[in-house]
């Protein structure tokens, strides 16, 4: 991946928040689909016609900036972590410092559903982090093999919100990531997060035009923790 994509409009002079985001689940349940519908627009999911996807291999990253409301706009910093058992003890590093995550699960893969748990306590740490269940792939109705209503009661079950998605419709793919950035935003106005200096999970980005002006900028250079 590697796609920025941000809003043309900056509705907050003094700056932006960061967050980050890992997005986990089984292998082929969509999620490098999901996170390119969502980055790159509906056609990004559907490159390459109906071609799934390769496996991610360890860690992949991806950002894109949206708006919200009070707080001016937020940086999602995307990362689409391997499903494999043979990448977990590389990928664990990742969850400790995530702000929010985006645990996914395929509509129609029963036992990507009752591995939803697994996930959930890997990546649950000292400092909980935001979570939204995602199912995935609600397109398929032949195929599916969990209900929403079973999906909803583990949801709630987790205390977390439950958003049905379709990367190759674009179905309820802005939801799910907004859903998600609203709670790490409530998180964030209870205290239970904070930004924190360096590479974590949240963090305040002063606005450039505050230090310089605009054709003295330097191009921005990607964080390399």
């Amino acid at each position: 991946m590697g796609t920025v994509t941000d809003s043309p409009q900056d509705p907050d002079p003094e700056g932006h928040f960061q967050f980050r985001v890992i997005v986990l689940g089984d292998t082929a349940v969509g999620k490098s689909s999901l996170l390119r519908c969502f980055t790159d627009g509906p056609g990004g999911a559907a490159t390459g016609g109906a071609a799934t996807p390769s496996p991610t291999v360890g860690v992949e990253f991806c950002s894109r900036t949206i708006l919200m409301p009070p707080i001016g706009k937020a940086k999602l910093q995307l990362w689409d972590v391997a499903g494999q058992e043979r990448f977990r003890s590389f990928t664990r590093s990742f969850y400790r410092s995530a702000a929010g995550v985006l645990l996914m699960f395929d509509l129609t893969s029963r036992a990507s559903f009752e591995h939803v748990p697994e996930w959930y306590h890997e990546a649950a740490g000292d400092q909980l982090p935001a979570f939204v269940l995602v199912g995935h792939k609600c397109d398929l109705v032949a195929e599916r093999a969990v209900s929403a209503e079973e999906a909803g009661r583990l949801a709630t079950t987790l205390g977390m919100a439950f958003v049905e998605t379709s990367a190759l419709s674009n179905l309820n793919v802005e939801l799910a990531f907004q859903t998600l950035a609203g709670g790490i935003q409530q998180a964030l106005g209870q205290g239970i997060l904070a930004p924190h200096q360096g590479c974590d999970g949240i963090r305040l980005i002063p606005s450039q035009s505050r230090h310089q002006p605009l054709a003295g900028r330097e191009p921005q250079q990607r964080c390399q923790c």
